[in-house]
């Protein structure tokens, strides 16, 4: 239906400005794509489907020889918006960690949150550490990530204290199969990175956050949070394990709004004072 709708206002388009569909060039379709961008103020994901419809469209016409050249081929829709992560806030958080309960389930629970964030690693790393993986006495964990590239992340107390309950107690009560890995589902078996998923919406629908939640979520604020508080942007990268620091620089964006925010609200002559 949205190719139809296209279309149709591409020939509206062509009508106001006086023009055939049958002899348009190169040139006037620069003047569309300001039109869609400046008076339809659509977005650049809109502006290139549309490209993409229309490029369609006269490919027909020119296989059926209607026109010489397809002219949509001659011209590239605009770059796609970049979505910036979204990120808890640290309250938000607290308030996450506070609805987990002292039961195995909860205990684990808790240990998921505090592990997605504490560590920032993806969830297809969180669901295959074994408990062998872990250091207690560094607080270290041996993650196999990307590429079977190993790496080591680290844990604060917060992570620590989670972790040797859930073992002491939880975890105990959960491995009735006697696994190897650190995270069980209520069957005993190991949880999947949909189960992981579940899990997270569950507790999100305890809080009173109206807030999606996913594991990249809590990497997200992981990242966001530690550039916050003046990390650099290369150890940032080594933590996350991305492979290139581009993968790492979206999360400046973030974080100079961060800084704006802060400059504004704190520095004396940010902004006048009405009067």
């Amino acid at each position: 239906m949205s190719y139809k709708n296209d279309i149709e206002e591409f020939f509206e388009y062509l009508e106001r400005e006086s023009l055939s569909f049958l002899d348009i060039n190169y040139d006037d379709l620069r003047f569309y794509l300001m039109y869609l961008k400046e008076e339809k103020n659509d977005s650049n994901s809109s502006i290139d489907r549309k490209l993409s419809g229309l490029r369609g469209f006269y490919k027909f016409l020119a296989n059926e020889g209607y026109v010489s050249k397809n002219v949509f081929s001659l011209i590239n829709g605009p770059k796609k918006e970049k979505k910036l992560p979204r990120y808890f806030e640290y309250n938000e958080l607290e308030e996450l960690f506070n609805v987990c309960d002292d039961t195995p389930m909860g205990q684990r629970d808790l240990l998921i949150l505090e592990m997605l964030y504490g560590t920032g690693v993806r969830v297809g790393e969180l669901v295959n550490i074994k408990v062998k993986d872990i250091d207690l006495s560094t607080k270290s964990i041996l993650i196999l990530g990307k590429g079977n590239k190993e790496r080591i992340v680290t844990y604060g107390e917060y992570c620590s204290d989670a972790l040797i309950t859930y073992l002491n107690d939880g975890y105990h009560r959960l491995n009735i199969k006697n696994e190897e890995y650190l995270f069980l589902n209520k069957n005993g078996g190991v949880i999947t990175e949909r189960g992981v998923r579940y899990v997270l919406e569950q507790i999100i629908k305890k809080t009173s956050l109206n807030k999606n939640i996913s594991p990249h979520m809590l990497r997200h604020s992981f990242a966001t949070h530690l550039l916050n508080e003046g990390c650099d942007l290369i150890t940032v990268q080594k933590l996350l394990g991305h492979e290139s620091i581009k993968a790492t620089q979206i999360y400046t964006h973030v974080t100079t709004d961060r800084l704006k925010e802060v400059y504004y609200n704190s520095f004396p002559r940010a902004k006048k004072d009405d009067k």
